[in-house]
């Protein structure tokens, strides 16, 4: 049996149009290129961006390889997947991202020949004045004028426009329209997968399409429209663990957000059947676990697998941290909420909440 321990893995770094250098300069991350960084890919199963280990025994093995032979070990007791289940990155909008939809996963299935489709969240760690998102479509919007929106590149008048701020998070099902930004750094976690279909007149290099390849990504990209989903922005729903603060931000069937604000040692149980994923927002702050001590830098990740058992996360000051994986949405999601106070109908605003929200507790 492996001696498990949080695993470090290299990023992939992608120079879309769209970006520029907030990430190395404003959020503070080490080891990045020159020029353009408009994304880097944290942890990612993802062919042709899959991380390699840094650290630890398992260095210079790929998470896939690690997938392949550890699934219940790293992703949890029983877990199936030709990926892994969860990809992490942060994103540089300091311009406007394309307008853009990624497949559900039945579109997925059924268009693309890929096991799912992509579902994601944004938690924004910086957005300056007027920064906003487009998302989701209007009710009174129908296909013709859909169509001529897009066209006309006139955006505003199909999907609603919100403007956010730092500690928003924005869940996103697969199939709804999107945008975001200009002047946003962001934090995004999602299903693996990279399936998406623009439906703007240039590509992510901000080159020209042809008339003919643009029409065809619109008439795509409605092919694959969700509409009964409407993006917000959302402040999260808080509970506290002594001096501990743990906002989540976002949830689903794929995946749960939590903001950690920690402020003394934080335990956290043993999850034989899900790992979790940690991202640094702040200072280098320390995992202790059964076999050792690992310092997570300013905008390092890791995942911590689901073997790895019990661990404390001991900040130097005060520790802010991202935390995500694959939840059992009435018991790490619902149940809390719901002793801490809040409302079902508060709880929806996280994401796609139903299949954890029957039964209802008894009211006394």
């Amino acid at each position: 049996m492996a001696n498990w321990y949080p695993i470090k893995l290299t990023a992939h770094v992608r120079d879309y149009a769209f970006g520029a250098r907030l990430i190395p300069d404003r959020l503070g991350k080490a080891g990045l290129p020159g020029g353009v960084v408009a994304e880097t890919w944290e942890f990612s199963d993802w062919p042709g961006t899959v991380g390699t280990v840094v650290n630890g025994a398992f260095a210079g093995k790929t998470l896939y390889e690690l997938v392949e032979s550890y699934p219940d070990a790293l992703v949890g007791e029983g877990w199936r997947g030709p990926h892994f289940p969860l990809l992490g990155k942060f994103l540089d909008a300091s311009h406007m991202l394309p307008v853009h939809l990624h497949a559900d996963d039945e579109t997925a299935q059924r268009l693309h020949g890929q096991p799912n489709g992509k579902t994601e969240a944004w938690h924004v760690l910086w957005a300056k004045r007027g920064a906003s998102i487009l998302a989701g479509v209007k009710p009174e919007a129908n296909a013709a004028t859909m169509r001529a929106a897009l066209e006309a590149e006139n955006y505003d008048a199909v999907m609603p426009r919100y403007p956010v701020e730092s500690g928003d998070t924005v869940y996103v099902p697969g199939g709804v329209l999107h945008s975001f930004g200009p002047g946003a750094l962001i934090f995004e976690i999602q299903q693996t997968s990279d399936l998406a279909q623009s439906v703007m007149p240039v590509d992510l290099a901000g080159q020209p399409l042809s008339k003919k390849a643009w029409a065809a990504n619109i008439d795509a990209a409605l092919a694959e429209l969700r509409r009964d989903y409407l993006p917000r922005p959302t402040r999260g729903l808080e509970r506290w663990r002594g001096a501990n603060r743990i906002v989540v931000g976002a949830a689903g069937p794929h995946f749960a957000l939590e903001r950690w604000v920690l402020t003394e040692p934080y335990h956290e149980p043993a999850h034989s059947n899900r790992c979790l994923t940690l991202t640094n927002l702040g200072d280098p702050v320390a995992l202790a676990f059964s076999g050792g001590v690992e310092t997570l830098a300013r905008a390092e990740s890791c995942i911590v697998p689901a073997a790895l058992g019990a661990f404390r996360v001991v900040p130097d000051g005060i520790a802010r941290l991202i935390a995500c994986y694959v939840p059992d949405l009435a018991l790490d999601i619902v149940t809390p909420l719901r002793e801490s106070g809040y409302s079902d109908e508060l709880i929806r605003t996280l994401g796609e909440i139903d299949s954890g929200l029957s039964p209802a507790q008894p009211t006394s």
